[in-house]
Formats: C-alpha cells, sequence, structure tokens
C-alpha cells in the first residue's frame, strides 16, 4: 500500500505528476537521508532550499520528487536519463503539500493510533510500549527516532500501510497552539501524558500552561476515545474530562498503579496494580521515570487486548534508547558511561542523578552535567537548584559543568565535591579522558544544544 500519483493529484489541487512509474513511498527532506527507491520532497528554508539538493537526493536513490510548481528548473540539474527515471509531482506549496498528503494518509486507517506526549519521557514510553505490543504479538508502527515535530510526524504518517494493528506516534511541542495541530494531523484514538514539568517556558508558559497545551492532544477526541495521564500530577489528574480517562502513577487513586516501590542499585521491585488485579514485576533499573513510563504503556495495552500476563513480560523486558539513561562501557571496558544527553530539564535532570546516586558501582562516580536550555527567566533559578539536587547524592565525588548557564549551578554544589567548569565537551573530555583506564561510572546529561553526544561518542563504542 503506497501513495500513488493519482492519490496525489486528487489530494493536492493544481498537482501535475508524470514520470516513469506511480508510486511515492519512503518520504525523505533531507537528500542525505533518502531511502534506495524513496521520495524526496523539497523543501524551502531560511538558509537552504531543498531544491538546490535534487541530484544529490536522485544520487542517493530517490526515485521520485516532490517540487514547487515555481523551482520546476531545478529538474534541469539532472541528466536526462536521470528524470526519465524519475516520478515527478509538481504541487503549489511542498509544505502545504506535505500535510495535506498526510492528512489525507491518515485518514485511510482504522487501527488504533496512540499518540504520546509529555515534558519528560515521550521516546522511552513510545519505544517501551512498541516493544510491550510487539511481544504480544501485534505489528506495531512506532514513529521513527525523536521525529515529532510537524514536519516530522507528517513524514511519519506517510509511513504507515495496512500491515500494522496499531501505531504510535511521539508528539513534541516547544510553542503554545503546536499541539493542536500534531493532533488535528494524527487523530490519535489514545492519547498518552507522561508527565508536565518546567521545559520550554519560554515559549509556553507557567506549568499549568504546559499542563493546558499538552492536554489538548486529546482535542480531536471522540466520546470514546480514551485519555491516559499521570495521576500523580493533580493539573493532569483533577482536570474533568469529556472523554474517558485512566490515570496511572505511585497514588493509590489510579487504575493503574506500582504499589511498594523499591529500588535497590539498577533494579525497580514493585506490586503493579491493574484495576484490583495485582502482579509482582521486577524491572532492570534505578529510575522511577521508567517505572512510570512502563505504567502508562501497561494502561494504553489493557485498552488495545493486550493480556496481564503479556503486560506483566513487556515491562520486564529491558529497552535501552540511546540519550535515555542508557549504559555503555567505556573503550576501556571497565568503567560504565550513561548517557542522558538526548535533552535536560529541571525534572529530567533530577530524576537522573537520583537514579546515578542508586546506581550500583565499585567505582568513582563522576556527573558530567550541562546547561539545561529554554527555561526562560527562571533559567538562573533552576541551575541553582540542580546544584542542590547534587546533595541529595553525596555517592558523586566528582562534577564536570559544560556550558553558560552552569556557573549559577556551580555556587550550589555541595562542599567537599570535586567541581569543574568548563565551557564546551571538548574541554569535559580533556578533564575525564584521563579517567578511561579506571573504574569509574559517569553520568552525562544536558540540553541537546550543549552537545554532549559528542563526548558520548569520544569515550565509548557508540
Amino acid at each position: 500500500m503506497s501513495v500513488t500519483a493519482d492519490f496525489i493529484q486528487s489530494t493536492i489541487d493544481q498537482s501535475e505528476c508524470f514520470g516513469a512509474h506511480n508510486i511515492f513511498e519512503q518520504f525523505a527532506i533531507d537528500s542525505r537521508h533518502v531511502a534506495e527507491g524513496g521520495t524526496f520532497i523539497a523543501l524551502p528554508g531560511n538558509k537552504q532550499d531543498g531544491h538546490d539538493f535534487i541530484a544529490d537526493a536522485v544520487k542517493h536513490g530517490a526515485r521520485s520528487v516532490i517540487i514547487n510548481q515555481d523551482k520546476k528548473t531545478s529538474l534541469d540539474a539532472l541528466s536526462k536519463k536521470q528524470r526519465d527515471s524519475l516520478a515527478v509531482a509538481i504541487v503549489p506549496d511542498t509544505y502545504t503539500a506535505l500535510y495535506d498528503l498526510a492528512a489525507a494518509w491518515r485518514q485511510q486507517f482504522s487501527y488504533p493510533i496512540i499518540g504520546v506526549t509529555g515534558s519528560v519521557g515521550k521516546t522511552s514510553t513510545k519505544e517501551l510500549l512498541a516493544s510491550m505490543l510487539r511481544n504480544a504479538g501485534k505489528q506495531c508502527f512506532a514513529s521513527y527516532s525523536n521525529q515529532n515535530t510537524q514536519i516530522g510526524v507528517a513524514l511519519n504518517i506517510l509511513r504507515l500501510d495496512d500491515s500494522y494493528d496499531v501505531a504510535i506516534f511521539e508528539m513534541g511541542i516547544d510553542r503554545r497552539g503546536e499541539m493542536e495541530k500534531r493532533a488535528a494531523l494524527v487523530q490519535p484514538t489514545t492519547g498518552i501524558i507522561t508527565t508536565v514539568a518546567h521545559s520550554h517556558l519560554s515559549g509556553i508558559g507557567s506549568l499549568h500552561d504546559i499542563a493546558a497545551e499538552k492536554r489538548k492532544i486529546f482535542s480531536q477526541f471522540r466520546s470514546d476515545n480514551i485519555g491516559i495521564v499521570n495521576g500523580d500530577i493533580p493539573i493532569l489528574s483533577s482536570i474533568s474530562y469529556p472523554h474517558p480517562v485512566i490515570r496511572f502513577g505511585f497514588k493509590t487513586t489510579n487504575q493503574i498503579q506500582a504499589r511498594k516501590l523499591q529500588i535497590t542499585g539498577n533494579e525497580a521491585r514493585f506490586t503493579l496494580k491493574l484495576y484490583g488485579r495485582r502482579y509482582k514485576v521486577t524491572m532492570e533499573t534505578g529510575h522511577t521515570g521508567y517505572v512510570l513510563n512502563a505504567l502508562a504503556c501497561a494502561a494504553a495495552c489493557c485498552f488495545l487486548g493486550i493480556s496481564d500476563e503479556d503486560i506483566v513480560a513487556g515491562m520486564q523486558k529491558t529497552v535501552y534508547i540511546p540519550g535515555r539513561y542508557c549504559p555503555h562501557q567505556l573503550h576501556n571496558g571497565k568503567g560504565v558511561l550513561i548517557d542522558d544527553c538526548y535533552n535536560a530539564n529541571p525534572a529530567s535532570m533530577k530524576e537522573a542523578i537520583l537514579a546515578f546516586e542508586r546506581y550500583e558501582t565499585n567505582g568513582e562516580k563522576i556527573a558530567i552535567l550541562g546547561d539545561m536550555e529554554d527555561l526562560g527567566v527562571n533559567t538562573s533559578f533552576w541551575h541553582r537548584q540542580l546544584g542542590r539536587i547534587l546533595r541529595k547524592a553525596p555517592s558523586i565525588t566528582k562534577v564536570i559543568l559544560v556550558g553558560k548557564y552552569v556557573h549559577w549551578t556551580h555556587e550550589t554544589v555541595p562542599f567537599g565535591v570535586d567541581v569543574t567548569v568548563v565551557a564546551d565537551w571538548k574541554e569535559a573530555y580533556e578533564h575525564i579522558h584521563k579517567q578511561e583506564n579506571s573504574n569509574v561510572a559517569m553520568l552525562v546529561k544536558a540540553s541537546r544544544s550543549v552537545g554532549l553526544d559528542n563526548l558520548v561518542q569520544a569515550v565509548t563504542h557508540v
């Protein structure tokens, strides 16, 4: 099942299709990442125009292209042989065409569509849920990597076909009004809000504003659609919803609960309650956030007809996701680095530090912590709070702070901790590469802009 030229012409007014074949599939907007036989959508940008990279897309395997009407001459960069081998769709505007195609393609499918949002844990929840569903025998589509913007969501919708039983989409936002657009495109039949925390404050506003924006994942719901929310957060759990809502968390008021949680080192044990039914669960994690993510997944599985036995088995299977509290061996094979540097906000920083405090190791613990971006006028406050959180982690004896905001953190780091402040990941590397031959444990966490993923690649086998 693929997007055809006829589908494009029936969906997009004033579009024109011609060429060697009728199929458009495996859509991409980056010429370097076009799959063999895929479709390249040329999107104009502020700095670069995708129409200038059509030849590069064909070189990387594109078999079809979608271009703007006013950019027809961009095909002149191809040889006659290349043009003759392509399918071409010419549209008034490629951005609008991408969204219109995705919206129309979404209507082709009636199986459950699950949208996942939240200030923390979107990708982890999506991947764990996909793993649980596949273990239960479901054909499951999960949106690729962290493609949770409007463009990313549209590209992932166009990857759907009728071979799946269920699809899961990660839906991220950093500005007001974005969630309604995501929801209109995805039209989820089930929505999950993992948590609400202080993040994207400059683009959305207060914690209550963030919660209100996240709740718009339900804006396309019918009365029989299911919302799944973190019931431990009052601004999510105490709201009246016009549709059924399932609450998960540690509190007894939730329908899906983790009771008697005990975290010892790198293992979490608890009693799982599914509407009163009780099961013993052991998860290979010291991170309470992962336990909450697993509860959200359990709630979704309940309403997809997954058996309790499969839910428990799926929760207990370890799923590691790069950049999300993911352990890697150091080059020497002795030490370990926990990679949590995909992104950071105050809530995720706190959970990572506390989980690292519980992490069992015979070696020295070193935390490499960087700036938390997009906190607006509260930037200084939250970076000072980061230093105070370290008071709850006495086993961390060395801290390397990276970036331009962490000087505020330096002011509040506990007395006796060995602290170094550096400007970037390269300077941080200079301070830790001497430790590579030691039995050390390192936690690496910051916002993406700090670039600590480069540090991870430099000292591990990633």
